[in-house]
């Protein structure tokens, strides 16, 4: 597993830049950037202040100047925790975002992950919101903004498509090499956006963590909620609670998969929307995470 700052700026289409944090892990993201004369776009920022400054450097290195827009692909502080400190003339989301924003946390409570430097972290809220659908012009590009009509990830997760060139920024509705993450979304919703996804024509998919990919990522998303769902739905059926389900499981072909202490917080929301919890429905994330901190053995691992 890498824990230094390493990072890698590849150019995956004419103009088109992403950002990748290895190793993906907790907090480690990918972004974007597409450098133009007259306004160029950051797609996601990063979780530190040092990281994205980092990315605001490279960014000025691609030839970025002072007008930016920027697209949050969703809420949570890997990808907004630097907004502030890019501070793009204007910054685009889901809908749901700015609220999903100001009820989360941008610095994780002390105990949850182990410590890390996170700067001065301002809140900023997007300018600009979609429910559905909205198209931008990045530079020489055609680009389109899509809301895949459920909760998943997170409630508001917009993918950044650029239908012409075959590329798709998929926020966090990509994990490559890591485990996703659904519960402050959907287990189901996932797999309802997932038969959209691969209705794309992609040949490029830079994920919300992990290395470019193709679209196979996300077949192999789809086995492993469709496995956290039969683990959820056996654990019903015993009567056993999420923690003690995820100890007992074999996570076979998912084991190497980094943060696998995931699978717990997936079982807390699949295990709702099984016994009648709606699609992005309340579910205890306090009591998840507690749980996760217990799977892993003591604070999990963020190297951000």
């Amino acid at each position: 597993m890498i824990h230094a700052f390493e990072t890698q700026t590849l150019e995956i289409g004419d103009g088109i830049f992403a950002y990748i944090q290895r190793d993906g892990s907790w907090y480690l993201n990918n972004a974007g950037i597409i450098p133009d004369h007259k306004l160029s776009y950051f797609i996601d920022s990063a979780a530190t202040v040092a990281r994205t400054e980092a990315l605001l450097g490279e960014a000025r290195r691609l030839g970025v100047g002072d007008r930016t827009g920027m697209v949050a692909t969703h809420h949570h502080g890997d990808h907004t925790n630097g907004n502030a400190t890019i501070d793009p003339s204007f910054l685009v989301s889901h809908v749901t975002v700015p609220e999903e924003m100001a009820n989360g946390f941008a610095v994780p409570p002390p105990g949850l992950f182990t410590p890390v430097d996170w700067g001065d972290i301002e809140l900023r809220l997007p300018d600009l919101t979609f429910a559905s659908e909205l198209a931008l012009q990045m530079g020489e590009h055609r680009v389109e903004l899509r809301h895949l009509g459920h909760p998943a990830h997170t409630l508001g997760d917009c993918v950044v498509y650029f239908p012409d060139d075959r590329i798709l920024f998929a926020g966090d509705l990509a994990f490559n090499g890591g485990t996703p993450f659904a519960l402050m979304g959907s287990v189901q919703g996932w797999l309802h956006s997932l038969e959209t996804l691969r209705s794309l024509d992609v040949q490029t998919v830079i994920p919300g963590h992990g290395e470019p990919c193709g679209m196979d990522v996300f077949r192999d998303i789809e086995r492993y909620l469709r496995f956290v769902e039969q683990v959820a739905g056996q654990a019903i059926e015993a009567g056993v609670q999420p923690l003690e389900a995820a100890k007992s499981v074999d996570l076979g072909e998912f084991a190497d998969w980094h943060d696998p202490e995931r699978i717990v917080g997936n079982l807390y929301r699949a295990m709702a929307e099984l016994t009648g919890t709606p699609p992005g429905g309340s579910v205890d994330v306090v009591a998840a995470f507690g749980a996760m901190i217990a799977y892993h053995g003591g604070p999990l691992a963020c190297f951000a």
